[in-house]
């Protein structure tokens, strides 16, 4: 029995590994992006369902966190500048739906082939999109259980990343991570 296990291990190349890692890594990736597309779509399509700390909707979270008033004072003193904060909202929604499918298509197509340029766009496009989503939330008063899946997915798209880095030898040529 471990002559077979020996055998099999040592069947196992380095660009074979580096394929699994991959594949671990693009489903990773996918399931972050996808949440994107799923948070955005219910952000343009209902957000006032769409729940917020305190189990507000997070409209009216994100608006009274940031300026200690009352959304629906806001909506009833001005509505037409509620209504306008409400399409921003929704902007912002359909935004994160457009990255979110397009960072899914990088990671399933480009990302998945080993593609380089793909690597580079995974984690800038990523870091930025997250690392935005972090700075809204802490800015606006409105950080909790929800708004910490951005952290742990910006931690699951650089885990998926570091283990594909494309790394390089001194002469120029690429080594399997």
């Amino acid at each position: 029995m471990v002559n077979v296990l020996e055998d099999r291990q040592q069947f196992v190349t380095p660009s074979m590994a580096m394929a699994r890692l991959r594949r671990v890594a693009w489903i990773l990736i996918l399931v972050v992006d996808a949440g994107f597309v799923a948070w955005g779509a219910m952000a343009a399509a209902f957000p006032d369902h769409l729940l917020g700390t305190g189990g507000r909707p997070i409209l009216t979270a994100g608006y009274e966190g940031f300026t200690k008033g009352s959304w629906s004072d806001l909506a009833s003193m001005a509505p037409m500048t509620a209504k306008y904060i409400d399409i921003l909202f929704r902007m912002y929604g359909v935004f994160n739906v457009a990255f979110g499918l397009m960072a899914s298509a990088v990671a399933v197509t480009a990302f998945r082939r080993g593609d380089g340029w793909a690597w580079w766009a995974l984690l800038v496009g990523n870091t930025v999109a997250l690392v935005s989503a972090m700075t809204y939330d802490k800015t606006v008063n409105a950080i909790g259980p929800f708004e910490l899946s951005e952290y742990l997915g910006l931690a699951l798209v650089w885990a998926a990343l570091a283990v594909t880095a494309p790394v390089r030898q001194a002469s120029g040529r690429r080594i399997p991570v």
